[in-house]
Order: C-alpha cells, then sequence, then structure tokens
C-alpha cells in the first residue's frame, strides 16, 4: 500500500489543527468561530488521457462518465479577530467526497478525505460573487494495476492516491444562513511517483451545492476595517524530502523496465518573496536537489536483463545533485498559502536534469513563522518527478 499520500494528510491535519489553536489562544477578542455544513453534488467528464479510458479495458468501452458526492465541514473566523478583518470571506475546513467512474471491477469507487478552502474573487451583486475554492487530501479504495487480476488498469498503481482539486462557482446568498453554489472544476488524482503505474485520472466536472451557516447571527451586520499593510520582503527556507519510482527507459527494444524498490529525493528551497499585498507575495527561489534515481541509465552493469535483476554503478554525486533558479508566486490566505513556480537547472550534468522544471506546492502554518510544505514537482509541464514534504521557517515574516 502506497503510504506518502497518507503522511500528506497527516502534515495537512497537523497544520490545520495547531493553527485553530494558535489563533484562538491569541486572540483576545473573540474566540469564537462561524461554522459551516455543505453538501455537492458533482458530475463529471473523464478526461481520455490514456487508451484504458478510450475503451482498451475489460469491458472494451470507453470510460467518459464520473460522479462524485462531498460532505463538507468548515469554519470562518469572527469578523473582530485579526484573520476575520483582513480575511473575511475565507472558509476553510475539511470535506468528505465519495467518487465513483461506473467502473468498480477495474477502477474502484474511492473516497477522498481532504482540507479545503473557498474565498471571494469578485461581487457581482449584493447576493452574487464568484468564487474559487481548492481540495487537497487523500482517496482510497482504488483497483490498481496488477498483473493477473487487474492487466489492463494502466492508470492506477496503488489503492491510495492523492486528491487535488480547483474549481471556480457561483455563491448565491439565498437567505440570512443558506448560501447555493454553481460552478465547475479540475480534479486530478495520483500517487506522485511513489508508485508505477502512474498515469494518473483526470476529470472535468460541475458542482451544485447548498452550504448552511451556523451562529453567524451573532455577528454585526457591519465588519470592521482590515488592518493596514505594509509591503515587506520575506524569506522562507525549506527542507524536504521524499521517495519515489523510477522506470529504466533503454535503448534497447523491450529492455525497459520499472526498477525495484524506491529511491530517495532530500532538497532545499530558499525563497526571497516581495509581499505585495496580505493576498500575494511573489520572487524568486533557489532550489537544490539530490534524486537517487537521477542519471542511471549511464551507470548499468548488466543490461538486458530483466528489470528485477538490473544493477548499476552508483552514478557521481554532481550527476545527481541539481542547482536551479525558479521564479515563484504565491497566494496568501489564512492557514494556507499556494505556491506556484517554474524553474530551470543552471547547475547540473546528465539528462535527468538538465531541464526545465515546475512545482506546485501548499503550505500549511503552524506558527507566524514554521510551515508545513507538501509540494509536486513536475518537468515538461506534464511528467510528475517527486513529492516535496517537509517543513519550512519564515524569516522577516508579518502577521
Amino acid at each position: 500500500m502506497n503510504r506518502i499520500p497518507l503522511y500528506i494528510l497527516l502534515l495537512l491535519f497537523m497544520g490545520n489543527i495547531s493553527l485553530m489553536g494558535q489563533v484562538q489562544s491569541e486572540d483576545t477578542l473573540s474566540r469564537k468561530l462561524i461554522h459551516r455544513i455543505g453538501i455537492d453534488l458533482s458530475p463529471g467528464y473523464v478526461l481520455p488521457t490514456e487508451k484504458f479510458f478510450e475503451g482498451e479495458n475489460l469491458r472494451q468501452k470507453p470510460i467518459r462518465s464520473t460522479f462524485s458526492t462531498h460532505l463538507k465541514w468548515a469554519f470562518r473566523f469572527a469578523p473582530d479577530s485579526y484573520f476575520g478583518r483582513n480575511y473575511p470571506h475565507a472558509s476553510q475546513g475539511i470535506g468528505l467526497a465519495y467518487n465513483t467512474f461506473f467502473d468498480q471491477d477495474e477502477i474502484g469507487s474511492p473516497i477522498a478525505l481532504y482540507v479545503f478552502q473557498n474565498s471571494r474573487i469578485a461581487s457581482l451583486t449584493n447576493r452574487l460573487s464568484l468564487d474559487y475554492e481548492w481540495n487537497f487530501g487523500a482517496s482510497f479504495g482504488w483497483k490498481p494495476y496488477d498483473e493477473q487480476s487487474n492487466p489492463m488498469n494502466m492508470v492506477v498503481g496503488s489503492k491510495v492516491n492523492a486528491y487535488i482539486h480547483l474549481g471556480l462557482m457561483l455563491n448565491w446568498h439565498l437567505a440570512p444562513q443558506w448560501n447555493m453554489t454553481f460552478g465547475s472544476g479540475f480534479t486530478h488524482f495520483s500517487n506522485g511517483n511513489t508508485c508505477y503505474p502512474n498515469a494518473g485520472v483526470n476529470t472535468l466536472g460541475g458542482r451544485i451545492g447548498i452550504v448552511r451557516t451556523f451562529n453567524q447571527e451573532d455577528w454585526k451586520p457591519r465588519r470592521p476595517a482590515a488592518d493596514p499593510f505594509q509591503r515587506h520582503f520575506s524569506y522562507d527556507l525549506i527542507l524536504y524530502g521524499a521517495l519515489r519510482k523510477r522506470v529504466f527507459l533503454s535503448d534497447n527494444p523491450g529492455a525497459s523496465a520499472v526498477l525495484p524498490g524506491h529511491f530517495g529525493v532530500a532538497g532545499l528551497n530558499f525563497n526571497p518573496m516581495y509581499n505585495v499585498s496580505r493576498y500575494f507575495r511573489a520572487g524568486l527561489s533557489l532550489d537544490m536537489q539530490y534524486d537517487e534515481s537521477a542519471n542511471l541509465k549511464e551507470h548499468v552493469v548488466n543490461e538486458g536483463v530483466p528489470g528485477d535483476d538490473l544493477r548499476f554503478y552508483r552514478p557521481p554525486f554532481r550527476e545527481q545533485f541539481a542547482v536551479g533558479l525558479s521564479a515563484r508566486a504565491e497566494i496568501v490566505m489564512p492557514i494556507f498559502s499556494i505556491n506556484l513556480g517554474v524553474g530551470r537547472n543552471i547547475i547540473c550534468k546528465g539528462e535527468d536534469t538538465d531541464h526545465f522544471y515546475q512545482i506546485l506546492a501548499l503550505k500549511t502554518h503552524i506558527t507566524r513563522r514554521f510551515f508545513l510544505h507538501v509540494g509536486y514537482q513536475l518537468y515538461k509541464f506534464k511528467d510528475p518527478n517527486n513529492l516535496m514534504l517537509g517543513i519550512g521557517y519564515r524569516f522577516n515574516g508579518h502577521p
């Protein structure tokens, strides 16, 4: 069983609980939270990224449809608290979803457990707004590839996979304590390259939901003004690690193979960021990474034997270590920040490290300076490279 998504979920919940405790203990004006419960229904379309979805499966039929049901609990900070004054429309919480692809025997019907956050992008009328939402967590109950019992499923390689969702929605304020949402979004399921196969499952879907808000009537209708904000530089130092699988791609037909075991990855990022507003910061990052699986191809001892028997000389350190420079942008909200990066290795040697790379990371703030870091690195904007599970420290951070 793939354990990496379980670690991701544990890290996220630890950060969520830690900051909730910190904020309530420091907030001298109010210790109440505004609670919300919602239900979403989401029909969707499975993107045909693999031949399995186009009909090369046991049923010999295309897999095009998906459907999910979501139950969510969320909270908002009280209007007279720091986060309530400065992020008045942000909600964050925990969700539980049932997903079906109408192919129980080969894919399964996974259950997703995740953290999420949504907030307002723009007010359209007094009762209607355009909002966004992201979900991040783990999904359980997949039917993974098996050479004997499930040989045609070359898209899912583990029973547990990461779950990522990003969507836009219209938020309609029906009544003082009721909201209705309509929207669409993109969903990705993957194991972060910790097991093979890892083609992943991608869907586009619609959504309709209803949300009930509790104890909001206790608050004054006029919201306190936001605190003044001073632009400034902050500096994030991040240490991370992960395990990954590696496919050996041979120049000889038929000799390519999935290598046995897992390989270690370790890295360090240093991000100087300019805080343009309380919602957004941008800057550069110095990225250093060691990948134990990089550039093995040129150091094969016995090429041509079955994958389980392949042997390698250990490549020199300089072929498995790379230093890159990336441009970063970060959306800042209570508890969570979303960091996006596009970079290029500038000190490297070998085919596996001499390339551009892309980073998507979620920072979960434990205190005002310490945060948990869960990231995913790609290259060529589509090929999975490795997870980035770690911890970070912010210098010159402001509330």
